[in-house]
């Protein structure tokens, strides 16, 4: 409990001992002589104790020109009942009691949002403070994070957060990634293995070199994800907030009606029109009317949604977002990287002429220079590739393959249609599944190199979870070879697969997919990491990218992240989402119901001030705990 919420709670049970005390001597008769005003003085105690907030921000708001909020509505009921009670009782409980109760109904808000934030805060305490930069001598000098530079040396000792992406070059460990990704098992990491910021060293000291600057490593992406997530707004939100706008200023209207109208037309009636009657009945109409429960609850619930994706290792960029995912119906997967490992490895050489260790050696050459998981398949399999062999004019072909000049002649690899570009005359392998390389000697077929991909774990999970939460269709697109392509989607079960297509294929064939939903409002999205799939991902209703191996072009254009690449955690995001929104219709259902319902007894006098207590906190409190569930998520 913060120091805000302590001093609340203080308040709220100093004033309610105040008042016990008050009632207690009233009860005894020891008022009943005193001076009225006096009395008025004392029940004054308990009220400004315990309202003296909500009245200074009902004036801001006056001062500001911006006066139609609970705040208004609670001062206006609560001074007018205090009036009522000095004009002809000196009943003064019932102001106090709204106040008091208000006030409680706001301690259990700021729990709830507290709840939330902690989640979310432990997402926030991956920030480092520093870093143990080793100088030129091998000592450790403390630096800001943000002033090391790509390729510094670092030292990162047992308890220590990782401060700056980089790759290990000394030692072994084990990191707790669970800040992060939401796993609680410890991930291994040795020499020439790559770690990101924001995970803790377990075990012994290692020695890391950076990759990234600290502004463009995970734990600042992280950040920036965090402080963009609240400016985006669901749609119930600003159903909610217009509502507000709207609502507030026209109860208030409508209560100064309800006071001054009847009476009017009660007199020229020639009836009995009692002024304090009614002016009663419009103070409990203003109780009731205050749109606290909706206010509050429906925002936090989508705080609370955020918040409780944030703890299994799901960045969600915005409320809308996790709104959207709630009316996915299709799902749209990149294939490598997403699905598979992207960790492929050479099972086969098919050469035609050159023998199959020369075809390899060919290949490794060609792709030397290339960041595409395939070639770093190639070099494994043909690591001695520093030979006097002259390579120049490497020139990588988009979603075709690569060329280059190796000792004189000119080498093509890559798929079917590079070889078909240069009029290579190829052969497809019919015995093995997997990525087919074929290779061009001077534009003359020399044989084939067949790579296979590994799946992820979850990947056939993901895809049986998330039809049984609702997604009627999922989709895979993919640059690589058909064959390849239906192998994996056989074996996942995904319904529908697009091979063979270069990145601008794959936004053409997206946008068709867009283009063919049962409904306007039904919600596509696209799961990618790589940066060829930053367009799609941009271009769907939702995208999806995944965080740890995925590129800074896929996170940035994603509307939500996966920490652990993991396909499965989409279920959790939709299963989050979807409980989220049903609490929140759960909540605008409840709260304008019996908002209705009383506001009605109000107006014609059958709810009192305690009736009208309950209208409003009561209410308000039953959405605040209903809201509270979006924590909790089964797994």
């Amino acid at each position: 409990m913060n120091k805000k919420q302590k001093n609340v709670l203080y308040r709220i049970i100093i004033s309610a001992i105040v008042l016990s005390i008050l009632l207690l001597v009233e009860k005894v008769s020891v008022l009943k002589n005193i001076n009225k005003w006096i009395i008025f003085a004392m029940y004054m105690v308990p009220y400004v104790i315990i309202g003296y907030d909500i009245i200074i921000k009902a004036f801001k708001g006056i001062k500001n020109k911006q006066p139609f909020d609970e705040c208004l509505l609670m001062v206006i009921a609560t001074i007018g009942a205090i009036a009522i009670g000095l004009i002809e009782d000196g009943d003064y409980i019932e102001a106090i009691a709204v106040m008091w109760f208000y006030q409680v109904g706001e301690l259990f808000q700021s729990y709830a949002v507290g709840k939330s934030r902690r989640n979310i805060s432990d997402l926030m305490d991956i920030c480092p403070e520093y870093a143990n930069v080793l100088d030129e001598d091998g000592n450790i000098e403390e630096t800001d994070p943000e002033d090391v530079e790509v390729g510094s040396k670092i030292v990162i000792k047992p308890g220590e957060k990782i401060p700056i992406d980089g790759v290990v070059i000394d030692g072994e460990t084990s990191l707790d990634t669970a800040a992060l990704t939401g796993e609680s098992v410890p991930r291994k990491v040795r020499k020439n293995d790559e770690v990101i910021s924001g995970c803790i060293n377990i075990n012994s000291a290692i020695k890391v070199e950076t990759t990234k600057l600290y502004e463009d490593s995970t734990v600042a992406k992280v950040f920036e994800l965090i402080e963009d997530a609240s400016s985006r707004k669901s749609k119930s939100e600003k159903f909610i907030s217009k509502f507000a706008r709207y609502y507030t200023p026209i109860v208030v209207y409508a209560a100064l009606a309800l006071t001054i109208c009847p009476p009017i037309f009660l007199m020229f009636a020639g009836k009995d029109a009692d002024f304090k009657v009614w002016l009663y009945r419009a103070l409990t109409f203003l109780v009731i009317s205050c749109p606290c429960a909706l206010v509050i609850s429906i925002p936090l619930s989508f705080f609370a949604g955020i918040g409780s994706a944030s703890r299994e290792g799901i960045l969600v960029k915005g409320s809308n977002f996790l709104e959207g995912l709630a009316e996915t119906k299709t799902i749209v997967f990149d294939k490598t990287g997403t699905l598979t490992k992207g960790v492929f490895e050479v099972v086969a050489i098919h050469p035609k002429t050159l023998e199959a260790k020369e075809l390899l050696h060919l290949v490794a050459h060609v792709e030397r220079y290339s960041n595409h998981p395939i070639a770093n398949s190639i070099r494994n399999a043909f690591p001695d590739e520093n030979d006097s062999c002259d390579v120049s004019d490497i020139t990588e072909i988009a979603g075709q393959g690569v060329e280059a000049m190796v000792n004189g002649h000119k080498v093509s690899v890559g798929n079917t249609k590079l070889m078909d570009m240069i009029g290579a005359k190829w052969n497809n392998c019919s015995k093995l599944k997997g990525t087919v390389i074929h290779v061009a000697l001077d534009h003359i077929y020399q044989g084939h190199i067949v790579i296979s991909d590994v799946l992820k774990p979850n990947s056939a999970r993901a895809i049986a979870e998330l039809k049984k939460n609702g997604i009627k269709q999922t989709v895979m697109l993919t640059g690589d070879s058909k064959d390849a392509a239906e192998n994996v989607a056989n074996e996942l079960k995904i319904d529908n697969v697009y091979s063979e297509l270069l990145p601008q294929d794959k936004v053409l064939k997206f946008e068709k997919i867009l283009g063919n939903k049962d409904r306007k409002n039904d919600v596509v999205a696209f799961v990618g990491d790589g940066i060829n799939d930053a367009p799609v991902l941009s271009r769907a209703d939702i995208g999806i990218a995944m965080g740890v191996l995925g590129s800074d072009a896929a996170i940035e254009a994603a509307d939500i992240v996966l920490m652990d690449d993991d396909p499965l955690k989409i279920t959790t995001a939709i299963k989050i989402s979807k409980k989220c929104i049903r609490i929140v219709r759960e909540n605008i259902y409840f709260a304008i119901g019996i908002k209705v319902i009383c506001l009605l007894l109000g107006a014609i006098g059958v709810a009192n001030m305690w009736f009208a207590i309950f209208a409003d906190v009561g209410v308000m409190v039953i959405a605040v705990l209903n809201a509270i569930r979006c924590l909790r998520i089964k797994k």
